[in-house]
């Protein structure tokens, strides 16, 4: 990228200028160049890092307005700062794909959650469940162990991996995932509830999970409308108890 052809070219002319000019040995000038080479890469990082986190700044005020579209221009503009920063496309891809992936814009999502930084476990969540729905199942489970070297210590994601291993009909592969998970979190009561159930041949929970679980839309909508008409309908009779 840009910042480091910059840092790089600094560097090389330090080190021609001590070596030439001043007559130094090459692997004193080397020692005058490195320092160079970094100080410039770690400026210069750090200023289009904090252009990139300027844009992210506005594109959240707008997502917690609910102004989606917006949002996703403002993530847009980001890309500008691509060719000087390494990861920004991957980090700006990743955002914008889980912005369409909540709307259920899944078709629009799926470029933008291909080309997903590694580390946004969400966004590989996602990804690996489009897979699933493709019936893709090895880039399913490419996407998923990706996930899980990156972010080894979230539950819902060693949970939802597990899940989506039990609905392509690999319970094997589905208990291996949790044991995997458990040997990271130890003492997670919701994977040991899951790998219970899986064990015991029934379909795993992921409510506890709450609005984290739901964004990945692998609820019926039917059975979340109920779970909402419930919690109103428990709100009203508490109101009434009250009053």
């Amino acid at each position: 990228m840009y910042n480091l052809l910059i840092s790089l070219a600094a560097a090389v002319v330090v080190f021609l200028i001590v070596k030439f000019a001043v007559g130094l040995e090459w692997w004193i000038s080397l020692l005058f160049a490195l320092p160079v080479l970094i100080t410039a890469y770690f400026f210069l990082a750090r200023y289009f890092m904090q252009k990139v986190m300027a844009v992210v700044e506005v594109a959240n005020k707008d997502l917690q307005g609910q102004r989606l579209e917006k949002a996703i221009r403002e993530l847009h503009s980001a890309f500008q700062y691509a060719k000087w920063q390494f990861f920004v496309a991957g980090q700006v891809n990743s955002q914008i794909g889980v912005i369409y992936y909540v709307k259920r814009d899944f078709a629009i999502a799926f470029p933008y959650l291909e080309k997903s930084f590694v580390k946004n476990w969400v966004a590989m969540g996602m990804l690996a469940i489009s897979y699933m729905k493709r019936n893709r199942k090895e880039k399913m489970i490419e996407a998923f162990e990706k996930a899980v070297r990156w972010s080894p210590k979230e539950s819902l994601l060693w949970s939802l991996y597990a899940y989506c291993m039990n609905e392509t009909g690999d319970i094997g592969k589905a208990r291996e995932v949790l044991t995997r998970g458990l040997k990271k979190l130890p003492s997670d009561e919701r994977c040991k509830h899951n790998f219970e159930l899986l064990q015991e041949g029934k379909k795993m929970k992921m409510r506890s999970y709450g609005d984290m679980w739901l964004q990945f839309h692998l609820e019926k909508q039917s059975v979340i409308m109920k779970q909402q008409q419930a919690a109103m309908g428990g709100s009203s009779r508490r109101r009434v108890i009250r009053n």
